[in-house]
């Protein structure tokens, strides 16, 4: 993949709502927080005015005009050009069409869950489980209130996110079942591991058989 003039995903949400109509920085962020863009994009709002200066460098966006309204300070109103929206177009096909890995924070701490043993990690996922259950049960109420007035087509991120919420918490109830029915496969191994702090032969050589397929 080419590496895009402006990467922050922060640009591509600029561009969306430009795209629209012309509009200065703060209406753009107010636009951009009033449709939750910073939780689907992950946005950090103090570097906007950055985003919007590269991308004007970059010549995406470019200033239509100054506005002054009573003893406020001037405020450039940017429009988008038509290399903006070509970019945005293309960027929007390679998000959708382009699967990508993104590591998470908990694929981290599950690679290296030797270091606690089974009975925390029960305890620990049962906690993460009560999370997951009310953050699905509050997205899916908002979900199902903004789609009685709100067109799918601009909840469809929504969807996603609840299906990807409803897959992990299906995934954390399996593991849960088989740490607490002790069915879960090397149990004995991975409590002696913990418990001891020594690497059995057989599970050592596991380990050194995955490193070389990495």
């Amino acid at each position: 993949m080419e590496r895009r003039k402006v990467g922050n995903l922060m640009a591509l949400a600029v561009l969306s709502v430009l795209a629209q109509r012309p509009m200065h920085p703060y209406e753009m962020a107010s636009m951009l927080r009033a449709r939750g863009k910073d939780a689907d994009m992950g946005i950090k709002w103090g570097s906007l005015y950055t985003v919007v200066r590269n991308m004007e460098k970059h010549g995406l966006i470019e200033a239509a005009e100054t506005v002054r309204q009573g003893g406020r300070p001037e405020r450039t109103i940017y429009r988008i050009t038509d290399d903006g929206r070509a970019e945005m177009v293309d960027w929007v096909r390679e998000l959708i069409s382009v699967p990508e890995r993104e590591r998470m924070r908990f694929q981290a701490g599950l690679s290296v869950l030797a270091a606690l043993g089974p009975e925390e990690v029960e305890t620990l996922l049962r906690q993460r489980l009560a999370l997951l259950e009310r953050e699905a049960e509050d997205k899916r109420a908002a979900h199902e209130r903004d789609s009685r007035e709100v067109p799918r087509l601009f909840l469809i991120e929504n969807e996603y996110e609840l299906a990807l919420l409803d897959a992990e918490l299906a995934w954390v109830r399996a593991v849960l079942d088989e740490l607490s029915e002790g069915t879960f496969a090397g149990l004995d191994q991975w409590r002696a591991l913990y418990e001891t702090g020594e690497v059995s032969a057989e599970l050592a050589e596991l380990a050194e058989r995955g490193s070389v397929t990495d």
